[in-house]
């Protein structure tokens, strides 16, 4: 039987992540306002400024129990607190590689098709509800 500490560190991760989302969501308003998504830019830009962080400290392996953190903190906390960072850091990887094309596919396309995909799903729901 494998073991189940990689869900630990990853479930753990993810109840915090989730939770500070939510209360970042709540409070960023009172401070900011309504006029503008405070909230959700606030996470997505620290979340992906969190990421590179925590996998630039792993895949250096520059802090200890660096499996356990990349659990933890890249897949659960980060993963729950944003995909954005992820969708970030892949692209950076891209264009790191020199795939410069692939990373602007990746970009302009999660972009597009993704406001695209989200228009579709209100529209289908509007039209059946």
């Amino acid at each position: 039987m494998k073991s189940l500490l990689p869900y630990f560190w990853v479930g753990l991760g993810g109840f915090i992540g989730a939770n500070a989302r939510y209360i970042i969501g709540k409070v960023a308003p009172s401070f900011f306002g309504i006029n503008f998504p405070w909230g959700t830019f606030i996470i997505n830009i620290s979340g992906s400024f969190l990421l590179g962080v925590i996998a630039s400290l792993v895949s250096l392996r520059l802090i200890p129990y660096s499996d356990h953190v990349r659990l933890a903190v890249a897949i659960g906390f980060i993963g729950s607190y944003t995909t954005f960072s992820t969708y970030e850091f892949e692209s950076h990887n891209l264009l790191e590689d020199g795939s410069w094309l692939l990373a602007m596919a990746n970009l302009f396309g999660s972009l597009i098709v993704g406001l695209i995909a989200v228009r579709l799903g209100v529209i289908l729901v509007r039209r059946w509800g």
